[in-house]
């Protein structure tokens, strides 16, 4: 799937959609959401961390963090760049 046909999904879904950007090997610490992400790379690679389970994801690479889950995210030597589609439950 491409950048914009995840976008126009996300927002089917009625998500809040962001793009966040990191600068190269820039760590966000363990924490969590209060919302579900639904999150696609467009540029460079990043590494979520979820404790128990570790993965890469570069770019055209998608994923979900689900409410409340615990992990931290690690930019790649380039940086990275994701579009987040962001549920909060009612």
């Amino acid at each position: 799937m491409d950048r914009t046909a995840f976008e126009a999904e996300l927002q089917r879904e009625g998500r809040q959609v962001v793009t966040v950007t990191m600068q190269p090997d820039q760590v966000k610490p363990e924490h969590a959401h209060d919302f579900e992400a639904r999150v696609m790379v467009v540029a460079g690679e990043m590494t979520v961390d979820c404790g128990d389970e570790c993965h890469r994801f570069g770019e055209g690479d998608s994923f979900t963090v689900q409410l409340g889950r615990r992990h931290s995210e690690i930019a790649g030597p380039a940086g990275a760049t994701y579009i987040a589609g962001r549920l909060t439950p009612n």
